[in-house]
This record gives C-alpha cells, structure tokens and sequence, in this order.
C-alpha cells in the first residue's frame, strides 16, 4: 500500500471521529453565520444557549442535521486532500533533493513550498466534494419548528429572517438533493465554490504551521535526546490545535461568505438577504451588518475547529503508525549466536 494510500484512509478516519465529537458544535456555527437579523439591538445567543435553544424548541436530533452527509463529506475530504498531499508532497521532497545535489538547499521542503503543496491539495479536495457541503449546510441551516411553538408564538415581521418553516416532506438529503437542482440545477451544487477555493489558505496555513513546528520541535528533541525525535500522541494534538487556530482566525470571514451562499436563499422579501454571488453577498454585508458580520460565530467556530483539528492530527498520525506497523514486514529477528 503506497504511502499517500496510507495518509488518505488515516486522514479519512481521523476526519470523522473528529466530526462525530465536535458536529453540534459545527451546526450551531453555521446557524449564527447564516443568521441575517439585521437588528443591532437584538442580543446575540452565545454557543450553549444556542445548542439549549435548538434542544428546547427542536429536539436535540437537530444539533446533528446533516451528520450522515457531514461523515461522507469529512471522509471524502480529509481522504482525497491527503492523499493528494502526500503525493504533491513526495514531488516536492524528490524536488528538493535534486536541488541539494545540484548544490541548492538543504534538501528540505521550505515553507513555501509546503504551502504550495496543500493549496493545490486544497483546490483538488474543494472542486470534487464541494456539493456534498451544499447539502450539510442545506441541512444544518433547517430548522424545525414545532407546531406548538408556532401557537404560541407572533408571526415574524415582514423585515424579520426565518431560515425555514416546517415542510410537509421529511428534509433529508434526497429532499435537499432536489431542492438545490429546482434552484439552480447542476451548477447549484457548487454555490460557494470560489470563496470556498480561496479558503484553501485556510488549510495551507494550518499545515504549513503545524509541519512548521513539527519540524522544529522533533529537531530539538532529537538533539536532546540523542537522535530520538519521537514526538507524542498529546503534543500533536496540541501542535494541530495552534496551527488550525491561527489558519481560522486570518480566513474566517470567508467561511461566513460561503456559508451564506450555500444556505437557502431567501427571494421573497427583504433584499439584502438574498445573495447573487461572492461579491454581492460581501457588498451586502459590508454595508448591512459591517465588518462584525464577517465575524458572526467565530468563538463558536474557534472551539470547534481547533479541537476537530487536534483530534484528527492526533488520530491520524496514530492510525499512520499503526497501519506502518502492521503492512511493513518484521525484519528485527533475533541475532544469531
């Protein structure tokens, strides 16, 4: 099994126990991005009394909409981007190794090149699993709303914004399916694909800062400790959490545009809520909701982002070694006499 198989399906499982540990928090994060009161008065939710409002009003089955696309998603995209990774990343070792024997480098991969590798991994990844994300949004974004909380409560104003009523048809992914083609038909399911290709920075940041520190801390273990530059399963998920964290915070307010574009437009009504594209839906918010609206959620996303991140460094990288083990034959045999 070639060595970009191996990270691939590691980064594949590593991607989805992340996701089942951290998906509420995902969809309360997408519910405050796409949220579009334009009121300034009105108080903002933080993420337990979200989660405890969805509980309270819709069940807590709808803090994981979505989940059963959300794993497909995740375990497509951690499994084609690294393994689009690690084949980059091999023509980009083998590169730097010509180069040392023609007398340029160190025959290491520098930090531009490794932030090359991942966003052309990015690109890749974001192009063939981008209607998946459609669709979890699509389903993150429902809400279902009880008909007894609909008794008991006023019909919202002309200028006020309900993400969805209550369907006839259950709103599963075939529904969802369906829907984004009567919208927009087949190119409806890359809605959001160019801010999302230029969030490939996102990753690539992260990456190059994780391999960054990775880099530096195992050559200072290596020469405190006699060559021994092991690093543990807690210092890669730490490693992961720092890295995603300053990634998340330079790109979040693409994350946001996305998101909007992906979600159900509104079309009747106000206006402003309805987005024909990338730029008209960051001109919109810039001048609606202003620079904050590009920031909605990102405590929320900030905690669930880093520690999805951590632990899917810390699950792969054990699931690397592991599968390492176990496909590499035993040639430690006893010595003989």
């Amino acid at each position: 099994m070639s060595d970009a198989l191996i990270n691939g399906l590691a980064g594949a499982g590593g991607g989805i126990i992340a996701q089942l540990i951290t998906y509420p928090l995902q969809t309360v994060n997408t519910r405050q991005q796409t949220e579009r009161d334009l009121k300034k008065e009105k108080r903002k939710l933080g993420t337990i009394e979200e989660m405890l409002r969805v509980v309270k009003h819709e069940g807590w089955e709808r803090l994981y909409g979505g989940l059963t696309p959300s794993l497909v998603g995740t375990a497509a995209s951690q499994g084609v981007y690294y393994y689009f990774y690690q084949i980059f990343r091999n023509k980009a070792e083998a590169t730097a190794l010509e180069r040392k024997r023609r007398g340029i480098g160190d025959g290491s991969v520098g930090m531009f090149s490794s932030l090359v590798v991942a966003a052309l991994a990015g690109c890749v990844n974001v192009l063939l699993t981008n209607p998946i994300w459609v669709v979890v949004t699509r389903m993150q974004t429902h809400t279902k709303i009880s008909k007894k909380s609909l008794s008991n409560q006023p019909l919202p104003a002309p200028d006020e914004t309900v993400l969805s009523i209550v369907e006839p048809l259950p709103y599963g992914t075939s529904h969802v399916i369906q829907e984004v083609y009567d919208e927009a038909g087949f190119w409806g399911f890359w809605k959001g694909v160019v801010p999302t290709l230029i969030m490939v920075s996102n990753p690539s940041i992260q990456f190059m800062l994780y391999e960054t520190m990775l880099k530096k801390l195992k050559k200072k273990r290596s020469l405190h400790k006699q060559g021994n530059n092991g690093v543990t399963a807690l210092e890669i998920f730490l490693l992961g959490a720092l890295a995603k964290l300053g990634a998340t915070v330079v790109t979040y307010p693409l994350l946001v545009v996305k998101a909007r574009l992906q979600a159900k437009q509104i079309t009747t009504g106000d206006k402003r809520h309805h987005y024909k594209g990338t730029s008209d839906a960051i001109l919109k918010m810039t001048r609606y909701e202003g620079f904050s609206g590009f920031y909605k959620g990102m405590s929320t996303k900030i905690v669930q982002s880093v520690l999805a991140a951590a632990v899917l460094f810390m699950v792969k990288e054990e699931l690397v070694k592991g599968a390492r083990v176990l496909l590499t034959p035993n040639t430690v045999k006893s010595k003989p006499p």
